[in-house]
């Protein structure tokens, strides 16, 4: 079954309604329901806040405040997002939306009604700071790596460039809102939760409420969608267990699509100095990038913009680094391919800028710079396949036709470009362990405490147990998603699907190992071997090991590559920019499911298209709040946006990764995608634009006269 591209086993409970979501369990009764009001102000302090009308209204059960909330752990300053995440603990206003009450009542309505007349003063903060700013960093640099001398690369190579880059904020927004139900008994929590990773989100929960692990449960079977938006500790989680401890009734909050913006973290705006020389023939001889990123106060997540470039291409000088700037808008967190997305889009726009300067093909630019050698850990890379991808796409994509000359071919009023870029991304291993029992009856049941984001968690599971066993994948049933099962690190970073398989597997061996000592090797009927010696049912764990053990990350790098190509049309007159279609190849190790990685890489590759051309979170530099925080004015491409979009994997198996071969594909497809669709719109016009997204006053003044 493994690399069979069965449809999710999990598609008919969601197609038919019966795969509840967290919001919509019901096996706690009737739940009493809240809305979050937040602050109005970006910084600063509540100088008066009057609750007694909220309090008497019709319905309600509790208001909460920093007055009456249950004590709990201390803010931690750049706290990590494991650490406690404390919610109405005073009066001091941090960003704006922050929660400063919480009403609870018989009905939404109800909450939402008396939430609104809560009424509330502010003394705003006179120093807040809501702009990046595209000065060079006083800050100091952190995360430096260096390797020979820059400057003196620059100065020995024959083409160079110098050049700044922006990117803009971005919210990783799933279908599915924040939510969570939480109920008290008898001194335990349980929590229905929109959650990537239960088991770390338990402990931060516990240490925010000063209570044991061990009395909190939380149950996330199914999840609509996550990119990053569900990894770290948030309000809902921390709302909805104060409350039910303290009216002792299970408490629903579903944030609204507005408090997303507000109570959810975001992806760190950045900009970016790239310096690049190259020799006359093209080869990299410095490799500049100093990236400054926007963080919090109370938070630690750093964009790693600037660290791309340190496995992709070799170059004898090199330095790479990253610069903070600390601004009052809530803490940043990790949203789909992280420091990749918003890194390769830069660094393959200004890869492509030096190849034009060295009049080379982008493509060939690149193979010439291709190497099987991590140039700075100066170990082999593992699997490196980036100049096949490279090579196959431009094949299929028809790359020979590309106009040699910017603004050169026309379509009537439209401008026709291609663009390429590179892509990759790490492959991470962590500990995750997964129980596999056999049941006399001849079911194989799975449980992990692994989320399924709606990527397929379920489906690559059964499929790896059928395989292992020998059974078919309609006798597996996967369990997954509850703090009482094995623990996992969850989904996120494009790791899930590597652990869950490789724990599955070992688990299932185990068991073969089992049967065999008791019936020897020759048996045919794997459940009538249970049941003659196993009455009672067989299980065995099995266990994927942290880095530090494995994979070999010592002698090894190991990543997963990709290279995208893409044809855009630009409309003369007025600067539309129309994607036509779009290729991606990929290298990323062995494939479980064809089907659903497709669906993973295609649905990345539109997050590289949407940051190109359309994504873009701006804040108020009065007040600190998202002027377009909402979904009618933070665009995104829709399907009239987007043509065909086609996603070729290499076949591939990467031994040093694991036993199975397999490598993380959430990612890979969003990392560089953004640089191919800003070559193709360069390559269409004659204009760069180097501060995205691509919009219409930032091409238009640049097209050509006709």
């Amino acid at each position: 079954m493994i690399g069979s591209g069965i449809s999710r086993t999990d598609g008919p409970l969601k197609v038919t309604g019966r795969a509840r979501y967290s919001a919509e369990r019901q096996e706690l009764g009737p739940t009493l329901h809240a809305y979050v009001l937040g602050a109005g102000i970006g910084l600063g302090r509540i100088e008066r806040l009057d609750t007694a009308k909220a309090e008497a209204a019709p319905g309600v059960r509790l208001v909460l405040t920093h007055r009456n909330a249950p004590a709990q752990a201390p803010a931690l300053e750049h706290a990590d997002m494991f650490d406690a995440q404390p919610q109405l603990w005073s009066d001091r206003i941090d960003r704006y939306g922050m929660p400063i009450a919480l009403v609870v009542a018989d009905s939404f309505e109800e909450a939402r009604a008396a939430a609104a007349i809560i009424e509330v003063d502010y003394v705003a903060d006179p120093d807040a700071a809501y702009e990046m700013g595209t000065e060079q960093p006083a800050e100091p640099w952190h995360e430096a790596s260096r390797h020979g001398d820059l400057d003196a690369g620059l100065r020995q190579s024959a083409a160079t460039i110098d050049v700044t880059y922006s990117t803009p904020y971005h919210f990783g927004h799933p279908m599915e809102l924040n939510a969570a139900i939480a109920d008290w008994r008898e001194g335990h929590l349980t929590l229905f939760l929109t959650a990537q990773m239960i088991a770390p989100l338990r402990d931060a929960l516990a240490e925010t409420l000063l209570l044991h692990p061990d009395a909190i449960t939380i149950d996330s079977a199914f999840i609509g969608g996550g990119f990053g938006s569900k990894i770290a500790l948030h309000a809902e989680a921390v709302l909805t267990s104060l409350a039910a401890m303290q009216l002792g009734r299970p408490v629903k909050l579903i944030l609204t699509r507005r408090q997303l913006f507000t109570l959810i973290g975001h992806r760190a705006a950045t900009v970016s100095r790239i310096r690049l020389g190259a020799t006359a023939d093209g080869k990299l001889h410095a490799i500049g990038h100093d990236a400054r990123v926007q963080t919090s106060p109370w938070g630690n997540w750093s964009e790693g913009v600037a660290t791309v470039a340190r496995p992709l291409y070799p170059a004898p000088h090199r330095l790479t680094r990253t610069a903070h700037r600390e601004l009052d808008l809530g803490a940043a967190e990790p949203v789909r391919g992280p420091g990749e997305l918003s890194g390769l889009m830069v660094l393959e726009s200004a890869i492509d800028e030096l190849a034009h300067k060295l009049d080379i093909d982008p493509v060939e630019f690149r193979l010439r710079n291709d190497t099987n050698l991590d140039p700075e850990k100066k170990v082999p890379l593992s699997s490196r396949r980036l100049g096949e991808c490279l090579t196959e796409g431009a094949e299929r994509f028809g790359w020979d036709q590309r106009p040699k000359q910017p603004a050169s071919r026309r379509d009537g009023r439209w401008l026709i470009g291609y663009g390429v870029a590179s892509s990759m991304r790490g492959h991470f291993q962590t500990k995750t362990d997964v129980i596999v029992r056999l049941e006399p009856d001849g079911t194989v049941i799975v449980r992990s405490d692994m989320t399924d984001l709606g990527t397929g968690t379920y489906t690559i599971a059964a499929q790896v147990a059928a395989t292992a066993l020998g059974v078919g994948v309609e006798q597996v049933k996967v369990e997954l998603a509850r703090t009482n099962f094995p623990r996992s690190e969850g989904s996120g970073g494009s790791w899930g699907s590597g652990n869950t398989s490789v724990a599955v597997d070992r688990a299932c061996q185990i068991l073969r190992g089992k049967i065999t000592e008791v019936a020897g090797t020759g048996f045919n009927d794997l459940f009538a071997e249970v049941r003659r010696h196993f009455p009672d049912g067989l299980e065995a764990t099995g266990h994927t090991r942290g880095q530090k053990q494995e994979p070999d990350y010592t002698d090894y790098s190991i990543f997963t590559y990709g290279a995208s190509f893409a044809e855009v049309a630009v409309d003369i007159d007025t600067a539309e920019v129309r994607l036509r279609r779009m290729l991606g190849v990929f290298s990323a190790g062995r494939i479980l499911n064809p089907k659903t990685a497709r669906s993973q890489l295609i649905g990345g590759m539109i997050w590289g298209v949407s940051a190109a051309l359309h994504e873009g979170a701006y804040a108020d530099p009065r007040h600190g709040h998202w002027v377009n925080g909402d979904l009618a004015e933070y665009l995104m491409p829709t399907h009239a946006d987007l043509p065909d979009i086609e996603a070729v994997m290499l076949d591939d198996f990467d031994e040093r990764a694991n036993h199975l071969g397999v490598k993380g594909i959430g990612e890979l497809g969003a990392g560089g995608t953004g640089g191919s669709v800003a070559n193709a719109v360069f390559n269409a016009t004659g204009v760069r634009v180097r501060d995205f997204p691509i919009r219409i006053d930032r091409l238009l003044s640049g097209l050509p006269k006709d």
